[in-house]
């Protein structure tokens, strides 16, 4: 597989996650399956199910985190200077139909965050952007419809 291009501090938040999950949620779980057990009947047993079922997902999600963890590139954002839209930059963009400016960081598909104004290099806004500069347009085809936008700032 290829790898995923991550930033340090994205990368310590997985490897963080990670140990959460060994140390905290799992053997927390462990508990709940062994209290549920003592209650008796198995088979009518709603408590025992239920951390059956969170023991699943925790599992699924340990084999995700270390699957991520190992795919993972870290690429060093120090002394990053560019006049080009790069990984790990804050782009600073114009909607040009609405006026709205909006800033992002681009980074990894596993710690973009909408919410945290942090976007994807592999979204539809973040391939359109990589490489270009300062005052360069560029129209992005979303499932809303194509958008155009204005790169008004670069930086590190």
């Amino acid at each position: 597989m290829d790898k995923i291009p991550i930033t340090k501090k994205g990368f310590g938040k997985l490897k963080k996650d990670l140990e959460t999950l060994k140390n905290r949620s799992i053997p927390e779980n462990i508990r709940d399956i062994e209290i549920a057990r003592a209650h008796g009947d198995l088979s009518e047993n709603a408590e025992y199910t239920a951390a059956k079922e969170r023991q699943s997902y925790l599992h699924g999600k340990l084999q995700e985190l270390e699957n991520n963890l190992a795919l993972s590139n870290i690429i060093e954002l120090k002394g990053i200077t560019s006049n080009k839209v790069v990984f790990g930059c804050f782009v600073t963009i114009t909607d040009t139909d609405s006026g709205e400016e909006i800033k992002y960081q681009l980074v990894g598909p596993l710690e973009s965050d909408i919410n945290k104004n942090t976007i994807s290099v592999t979204s539809p806004i973040g391939r359109a952007l990589i490489g270009n500069s300062i005052g360069s347009e560029i129209s992005v085809k979303t499932p809303g419809g194509t958008r155009n936008f204005e790169i008004i700032d670069i930086s590190a």
